[in-house]
């Protein structure tokens, strides 16, 4: 009996992706507060301004561990192929939704990866200036100017982080298919062959993998 839907995510890999998603808006949350006195209101979110200075920090480098753990699950499948060039020039198409003729990708589309790869240095970014600003425990071993640089590039990685994760966010609900496979865990062979189907080819042993056809005339 052939399986009707095709698992995506594991359940490990879905609570790994919900905590990275929960600290997120923590960590974003508790750097707005401290980034300009007109947001410092959300300080109140987090017990006020000395929890904020504190919490902050820490939540950020959970957020880092935890991302890791996704790096290290799905960073082989993040790589560009030759399709998604050609992907990329149709995108049009994809955009209107009409996939007739768009190359086959794998798990993920080139606009997934390249936001994989911008979410790693933006996290990487805040990682290591955050080191470096962070009071309590290493900004001592370092120099004002070298401070003052760091704060500029983690804002401009928190700022790229941000827009990221709500394009993100807009894609997941744009791809009808996508939120439920991060809750549930599985997609209906439709959707993978439809919209990933070098990745339903490999996962069912499906070969020669009948398109929709197109209902233009």
């Amino acid at each position: 009996m052939i399986r009707k839907q095709i698992l995506r995510y594991t359940a490990n890999q879905r609570t790994n992706h919900w905590l990275v998603a929960i600290l997120f808006f923590m960590a974003a949350l508790s750097g707005l507060a401290l980034f300009h006195p007109a947001l410092f209101w959300l300080s109140n979110l987090f017990g006020g301004g000395p929890w904020t200075r504190i919490l902050h920090p820490f939540m950020g480098v959970l957020m880092f561990v935890l991302f890791l753990g996704l790096v290290i699950r799905f960073w082989r499948a993040n790589f560009f192929i030759h399709n998604d060039g050609l992907w990329l020039k149709r995108i049009d198409r994809v955009i209107k939704n009409e996939e007739e003729g768009v190359p086959p990708i794998g798990k993920y589309n080139p606009g997934q990866k390249l936001l994989f790869w911008t979410l790693l240095l933006c996290m990487l970014g805040l990682l290591f200036t955050g080191l470096v600003i962070w009071r309590a425990y290493f900004s001592v071993y370092f120099g004002i100017t070298t401070i003052r640089w760091a704060m500029l590039l983690h804002a401009l990685a928190g700022f790229v982080l941000v827009l990221s994760i709500i394009i993100h966010i807009y894609a997941g609900i744009w791809i009808k298919g996508s939120i439920s496979a991060m809750v549930h865990g599985w997609v209906s062979r439709a959707w993978a062959r439809k919209h990933h189907e070098l990745w339903y080819r490999e996962v069912t042993r499906d070969e020669h993998p009948e398109r929709p056809i197109s209902k233009k005339g």
